[in-house]
């Protein structure tokens, strides 16, 4: 089985090392010829282009799209005459709502779009600085419409269990996206607005952990983020106000002194916690394989072989 990436960003190169070092033959496209060349030159990729890609696309059984949300269905109205008949798709990005039922209504009937997230990521971008590792504790989302088979989602379901995902669930794309308003684009929103609140150029020489942790993802892609905030707005503002209603309940205790208020308030965040950290590894014991991202590439004794 051969795969494409579409977009040689963190997450696309990180797919291309895992499944290169799984024992498959992986080619890439990307807009930047420097990507192309350091994905081959680390062996992350058999072969690449910039440009006259489709005999990529006619050979490829399998296409990761690693695209911004904008451009991915633009680029598929453009190049899906070059897919292979049968090829199977899949994507990394972090909206679904609009985006999955136009692909699926648009897209040639011979080749079938599956929807899914990989919940991993970091403040950085570019193939550079790929890194298979980062899906060992991570959740793998499905996205499956009524138009998907059950081909369609055992591919995406063996796809994440070959990079080692800890987790795979399933949901709609409503589901999937009033989710991610909250764990995710919120979170962002929240490390934004607190490193703006002050513009203090000596915060480095005296903040902690509890700072730098809260921060971290406030190092962040303007372009990839505006689009992933407007795409979700209605669910991002939702939360953003649920925020604020909780932000204020623990300010009003601190106005009014009500000491068993404000310590209620940590008593129930602390529970929430530690019902996560119980769940998130009790999850991450169940897998036991790690070997995409071992430093030899397997090139036969897989566990398990893709659907083609």
């Amino acid at each position: 089985m051969e795969f494409c990436i579409v977009g040689l960003g963190l997450l696309g190169g990180s797919y291309a090392m895992g499944l290169s070092r799984a024992g498959y033959r992986v080619t890439a496209v990307d807009v930047r010829a420097e990507a192309i060349r350091f994905a081959k030159e680390k062996g992350y990729i058999a072969e690449g282009a910039v440009k006259d890609f489709a005999p990529l696309l006619e050979r490829a059984d399998a296409l990761v799209l690693g695209l911004y949300p904008k451009a991915l269905s633009a680029w598929l109205r453009e190049h899906q005459h070059s897919l292979k008949p049968g090829a199977l798709l899949t994507d990394v990005c972090g909206v679904k709502g609009g985006i999955v039922e136009e692909i699926q209504g648009f897209l040639r009937p011979d080749v079938e779009f599956i929807a899914s997230h990989p919940m991993a990521g970091r403040e950085v971008s570019g193939v550079e600085h790929a890194d298979c590792a980062l899906f060992a504790p991570a959740n793998f989302i499905v996205v499956p419409t009524e138009k998907n088979t059950a081909r369609g989602i055992e591919f995406a379901e063996t796809l994440a269990r070959t990079l080692g995902f800890a987790h795979i669930t399933h949901l709609s794309p409503a589901e999937h996206d009033k989710m991610i308003g909250y764990v995710s684009q919120l979170t962002h929103a929240i490390a934004v607005s607190l490193m703006n609140a002050t513009d203090n150029t000596h915060l480095a020489e005296y903040t902690g952990d509890s700072f730098r942790d809260l921060t971290r993802i406030a190092k962040i892609n303007e372009d990839l983020w505006s689009e992933l905030f407007f795409a979700n707005k209605e669910n991002l503002i939702a939360e953003i106000d649920l925020f604020s209603e909780s932000l204020a309940a623990l300010r009003r205790a601190l106005v009014e002194n009500d000491e068993p208020e404000l310590k209620r308030l940590f008593v129930q965040s602390t529970a929430r916690r530690r019902a996560f950290d119980k769940q998130r590894d009790a999850r991450t014991e169940k897998v036991v394989d790690r070997d995409c991202c071992s430093t030899e590439k397997k090139t036969s004794n897989k566990k398990e072989q893709i659907p083609s």
